[in-house]
């Protein structure tokens, strides 16, 4: 098969075309990024010489791009990664979400309608969903639940969902949506709660921690993430929403504290900020559906997969240091100009 990946050259996309180029050699792949603040090419250096294997740069919003790319390719699957994903950034600039997440979706299901493709699937989020109050843990978000963005993100996640759906109910485009919890792991931009509390903890630096730092999330290593989203582009039923969820709710105080004690770094570093606006209290997916149907399971433990995420970024400070000095953008620029 030759499968679309865009946004490959971000966290989980480079993540996934590692997965598959491991687990599917004999497939053809195609990584389609524009090279946003959040790629990075070094991300998916590992796969740039592979014979099965093409980087391509452009924006799913381009629709020349997108169409020229799907006519000369043929694409049998497209899975779609690229995204605007950060809450802070939506609230201080909601339009460049809007743009890239539903209008950019809504070119890549015109392409798919006009091209042909047995799948198109849409990696979502659990944050469509709104959040679950914290004394209430016996509640989990369900494919039932209904959406209840907060952010300006989550609403234009939420409308980007809207439309696969909508594409596969009027035109009948084979679609499948997958809404994930937190994920976590190697090549994640350091302005997310994990690789940023490790980047500042390396410089002795404060550790800005939203309110009291009682918000839960639900943390899913990104390998487990990758393993759900190739099962369900081949065996998914066409239409379906599947959640995935890591069954490992922590609070972010815990999770800052974790990576302290890791590191041998004192809690004095913790600082607790002013609290984000609209900030959710719970989130925690219920994934008996893609268990039921597909067989998935979280397969990593959280105590082991931040202990292994932390090491790695110990391992690659070269990696964390090329973004937080920004040389890692005149990698794109060059790139960009190769690729182009």
């Amino acid at each position: 098969m030759k499968i679309l990946i865009t946004g490959g050259a971000g966290f989980i996309g480079s993540n996934f075309v590692k997965y598959m180029l491991d687990n599917h050699p004999e497939d053809e792949y195609v990584c389609l990024d524009c090279l946003t603040y959040a790629g990075n090419i070094k991300n998916i250096e590992f796969a740039l010489d592979k014979p099965n294997f093409r980087f391509v740069k452009g924006s799913i919003s381009d629709r020349e791009c997108v169409n020229a790319l799907f006519e000369k390719e043929k694409f049998d699957i497209a899975v779609n990664f690229a995204a605007e994903s950060h809450v802070d950034r939506s609230i201080e600039n909601p339009g460049i979400f809007v743009e890239t997440n539903v209008m950019g979706t809504l070119c890549l299901l015109d392409a798919c309608r006009k091209y042909g493709i047995k799948r198109f699937h849409q990696v979502s989020t659990d944050e469509v969903y709104g959040d679950l109050p914290l004394d209430r843990p016996d509640l989990f978000f369900t494919e039932e639940t209904p959406i209840h963005t907060s952010s300006p993100y989550s609403s234009s996640k939420a409308g980007a969902d809207l439309l696969v759906l909508a594409y596969h109910r009027t035109y009948g485009l084979p679609v499948t949506v997958s809404r994930c919890s937190n994920n976590y792991g190697p090549y994640q931009f350091p302005e997310k709660l994990i690789p940023l509390m490790i980047a500042k903890a390396l410089r002795d630096e404060p550790l800005p921690v939203y309110g009291e730092g009682l918000n839960v999330r639900d943390w899913l290593h990104v390998a487990d993430h990758c393993k759900a989203i190739d099962m369900i582009m081949r065996r998914g039923r066409d239409g379906e929403v599947y959640n995935v969820g890591g069954h490992n709710e922590r609070r972010n105080i815990d999770v800052v504290t974790a990576i302290l004690g890791r590191m041998g770094k004192p809690m004095s570093l913790i600082s607790h900020v002013a609290d984000r606006a609209g900030h959710d209290l719970r989130y925690a997916i219920d994934p008996s559906k893609i268990k039921a149907e597909l067989g998935w399971e979280p397969e990593t433990k959280f105590e082991d997969g931040i202990a292994g995420t932390i090491d790695w970024y110990l391992e690659n400070r070269a990696w964390t240091d090329d973004i937080l000095s920004g040389r890692y953008l005149e990698f794109n620029r060059i790139a960009g100009e190769k690729y182009a």
